[in-house]
């Protein structure tokens, strides 16, 4: 099995997987080659990659946080937020003037009072919805996004939503590249990862780790990196993920980068 990251990876600029790399991909699915994402994205911003692709593997998408089969729609695994927690990062956020948004498998949702929270936010290829109340949407929350250019009062509600005011939570606080001045706090359960992910799909699938391999480029692909799969960088991979791999491919995403590595796995096959 052969599981790729998406942004950075698999896809170029403009959202694209390479046309070489989809022929690879149609050529080894017949000699019994599966394929799957591993991806920060939502299952939802996926699925048209893995119909460009004609997958029949179960996705890993928001780092982790959810596997759930296409084209079935089922869930394999999945790490929703606690309650309790998710109401509390509402309250933080309406308090402290933030935006907020709640991340489930198939939408963004957001209501009218956080209406404009779409065009802050980093998500490619996400639904948006906007919803009357966030009641009925507490439950099965996988993913809190608050954004605002309130530095302080994001560091602020970024702490109580760590231990010890919280517990089981894992928070990533960062400024916008896109947006001037905005900054992001993203909250999920904690232990997800794509690492962890990946040992779960496999385990799911029967497929041994030794006979995987994992294709990145970036911080949240470490964990993938730290597994017993082979472990491939590409040619823009930041160093750390390069100084893990166990071969660095010569091209980047923006060349179809993917494809170097699948040509070889192919030749291989043949011979």
């Amino acid at each position: 099995m052969i599981v790729f990251d998406v942004d950075g990876t698999l896809v170029n600029q403009n959202d694209q997987i390479g046309e070489e790399t989809i022929k690879y991909v149609k050529e080894l699915k017949k000699q019994g080659m599966r394929f799957s994402f591993a991806s920060g994205r939502q299952h939802s911003a996926l699925i048209h990659h893995a119909e460009t692709l004609e997958l029949k593997t179960p996705i890993i998408s928001l780092d982790g946080t959810l596997i759930k089969s296409h084209p079935e729609g089922k869930i394999i695994d999945e790490s929703p937020l606690p309650g309790k927690y998710v109401l509390k990062a509402i309250e933080l956020a309406d308090r402290y003037l933030l935006k907020v948004a709640l991340c489930h498998d198939q939408a963004i949702y957001f209501d009218e009072q956080n209406s404009g929270v779409h065009t802050l936010l980093d998500k490619y290829g996400a639904k948006y919805q906007e919803v009357d109340s966030y009641k009925n949407y507490i439950a099965n929350t996988l993913e809190i996004v608050i954004a605002g250019d309130y530095k302080d009062s994001m560091k602020y509600v970024n702490r109580k939503l760590q231990f010890p005011y919280s517990f089981g939570l894992m928070t990533s606080f960062y400024k916008s590249h896109s947006y001037g001045g905005v900054y992001y706090l993203e909250v999920r359960k904690s232990g997800g990862s794509k690492g962890k992910g990946l040992k779960k799909l496999t385990k799911y699938l029967k497929v041994k780790m030794t006979e995987t391999a994992v294709i990145g480029d970036w911080f949240n692909d470490r964990s993938l990196f730290e597994t017993k799969a082979l472990k491939i960088a590409m040619g823009n991979a930041v160093p750390e993920i390069k100084r893990l791999a166990d071969h660095i491919l010569s091209k980047t995403f923006h060349d179809d980068g993917t494809a170097e590595f699948l040509e070889m796995v192919l030749r291989a096959k043949r011979n």
